[in-house]
């Protein structure tokens, strides 16, 4: 589906890659990579991919794919053995680091396996794919989790400084996951229905915050839906539903000569408190709301999401 969030193991290996020169002038201790010894990556990991190592697939059983890559000006003649290694001991100098507006838990045994500790990358080649495999329904969706996976050692070559960690990660919140996706267009165009087999992803910024894209335009439009929870476990209740545009996305269709003229609210909300279920049906039943104006004249857009 278009707009399905997913590691794609090609992807992986073209972004490689693509990313073997970038990595390696980035990594502050290196500047000349002509000049430069081997050093070990993993592509698309770091804080700086932070956000991309957030897990949000449906399913109870969801299994993640990345690499570890030698970025150097050629390949070794003999074969490179790396050792990754879980170190929860990150989570610690994540803090230090970065936002600490989401406290994040270590992932408890049984909720994840991680097996490829060893990878051994062939002469001549730069690339190996490795897995890790979570298991959902092991944690508590409304806590923070993560999974921070390391190269321990990097087999006599040097360590990446900037992407040598992947920060796995799954952000407590009630509604993240993925939804059949219904997008109607006043005038009609582009129009889809749940049938089509549409899909989107309420992706959790925080506990209490999550995203998810819209139809309109080009498809990837970002409702920003806040909220407040009260209580804990199935007597939860939910209220206070607070709806924006992420303001990248309203300059971004700003300069394409596109303005809100009505804010993105919940049809026929009502503020009270809400069950879970209740909550659902304000973005399948009800749906999300709002118009624009552009060149072409007036638009409004109606977003629905089922669970």
């Amino acid at each position: 589906m278009k707009k399905k969030i997913y590691t794609k193991l090609t992807g992986i290996i073209l972004l490689a890659g693509a990313t073997l020169l970038s990595s390696c002038l980035k990594d502050s201790r290196f500047e000349d990579f002509g000049a430069s010894k081997p050093i070990v990556e993993i592509p698309l990991s770091g804080l700086s991919n932070f956000s991309k190592d957030a897990i949000t697939d449906a399913g109870d059983t969801i299994v993640k794919q990345f690499a570890v890559n030698l970025a150097s000006p050629s390949t070794l003649s003999t074969d490179l053995n790396v050792t990754l290694a879980v170190d929860q001991s990150i989570i610690n100098s994540y803090y230090a680091q970065s936002d600490k507006s989401v406290t994040y838990l270590q992932m408890p045994a049984g909720s994840y396996v991680f097996t490829d500790t060893k990878v051994t990358i062939s002469k001549g080649t730069r690339t190996k794919v490795v897995s890790v495999t979570f298991y959902k329904n092991k944690l508590d969706p409304s806590k923070s989790y993560m999974l921070p996976i390391k190269i321990a050692d990097g087999g006599g070559q040097t360590i990446s400084g900037n992407f040598s960690i992947k920060y796995y990660h799954f952000i407590g919140n009630d509604f993240a996951g993925t939804y059949k996706h219904q997008f109607t267009r006043t005038p009609p165009a582009g129009n889809f229905t749940y049938a089509d087999g549409e899909t989107s992803i309420f992706l959790p910024d925080s506990p209490t915050q999550f995203e998810v894209a819209g139809g309109y335009y080009t498809g990837d439009i970002r409702y920003v839906v806040n909220f407040t929870k009260t209580g804990t476990g199935a007597s939860a209740t939910y209220s206070h539903f607070e709806l924006s545009i992420n303001p990248d996305d309203v300059t971004r269709i700003g300069d394409a000569g596109i303005t809100v003229t009505a804010a993105p609210q919940i049809v026929g909300y009502v503020e009270k408190e809400y069950t879970f279920a209740e909550a659902l049906s304000l973005f399948d039943t009800n749906g999300i709301v709002y118009s624009v104006l552009g060149g072409s004249g007036a638009r409004t857009n109606l977003d629905q999401y089922k669970k």
